[in-house]
């Protein structure tokens, strides 16, 4: 028996919302005195496969076939069960991300496995096996008992605590036996977001609203990001009259942010975008409104012109992070 972590890689390297699955599910087989087996697919560095140890992994395992090198719902699935019942893995854990919401589904009714996604915390073993979740876009959270011998669990971003060791995974390589049913969808091109930092990995996000009065003004929003490290996003409104590409759009129909910390700078706070975000552990609202309704969702706000407010903001942190 064991648990089995999938882990997603950008550019060949495991991710961070990937490390923490690692964590989750490795904190599991230690309550379970069995092993955590990380399985990553398609081309992966090897060193960072091995440091997939660092998070609790005593194996890793890579998945080499030549047609999953391009994601793929209906192949990766199968991979995923056929690695699962081969570590007779009671438990698979993955992270939330557009990869993972379609897979884990498909994932759940190869291994007729009960799943629980938007995990937020360890499982409860007092009674069984019991997961927090959020629900309703963060808003509220529900206990979620989970009977089926197989589980599936999909963790939120940033819901697990990591701490580092300098253990390493041995790492395995393996292929599996695809169908042409698994093969049915053929990915011609994959296009991606580009930037220093991608949005739906951010720790730390600023976003802009139209506050900003244009396009042109839009490098007090990324000379700010630059300093903290951090994405930049925008509201849909920006998004929609092109000021900003809409992969920036953060919000309830755009994309869904969990980072350490939100900046929202001159966005009224609809509550559209306000779903989006609210799973942030902290958010700062910068708005010249003082009645912006983002002041009642925000740990902390600035009510003041950004166009003044930025400038000493960003100069600021450059101060302080020099120190």
């Amino acid at each position: 028996m064991s648990v089995l972590i999938f882990v997603e890689t950008e550019n060949g390297l495991v991710k961070k919302s990937s490390q923490e699955a690692v964590a989750y599910g490795a904190a599991v087989a230690q309550k379970w005195g069995v092993p955590a087996v990380a399985v990553a697919i398609g081309a992966v560095n090897q060193d960072s496969l091995a440091q997939t140890g660092n998070f609790g992994a005593s194996k890793a395992i890579n998945i080499t076939n030549a047609e999953l090198n391009t994601p793929s719902i209906l192949a990766y699935s199968s991979a995923l069960a056929q690695v699962a019942q081969s570590q007779n893995a009671k438990l698979v854990v993955l992270a939330k991300s557009s990869l993972v919401d379609g897979l884990s589904s498909r994932l759940a009714i190869k291994l007729q496995a009960g799943i629980v996604s938007n995990v937020v915390e360890l499982p409860n073993f007092d009674n069984g096996f019991t997961v927090k979740r959020a629900i309703y876009t963060g808003k509220a959270f529900a206990q979620v008992s989970v009977s089926s011998e197989n589980k599936v669990i999909v963790i939120k971003k940033n819901a697990i605590a990591v701490q580092a060791s300098a253990d390493l995974a041995t790492v395995e390589s393996t292929s599996v036996n695809l169908q042409s049913a698994d093969l049915a969808i053929n990915v011609k091109e994959t296009q991606k977001s580009t930037g220093e930092v991608l949005l739906p990995e951010a720790e730390i996000v600023v976003s802009g609203g139209r506050g900003l009065k244009g396009p042109e003004n839009w490098g007090l929003i990324e000379d700010l990001a630059k300093v903290l490290g951090a994405a930049t996003g925008c509201s849909k409104p920006v998004s929609d009259i092109g000021w900003r590409p809409h992969h920036e759009h953060v919000g309830q129909t755009g994309v869904k942010v969990s980072p350490n910390l939100y900046i929202a700078v001159g966005i009224s706070g609809a509550i559209q975008h306000l779903a989006g975000v609210n799973s942030s552990k902290v958010i700062v609202a910068i708005n010249k409104d003082p009645e912006a309704p983002f002041f009642k969702a925000a740990d902390y706000g600035i009510v003041g012109d950004a166009f003044e407010v930025l400038p000493r903001l960003t100069e600021a942190f450059r101060k302080e992070l020099k120190n």
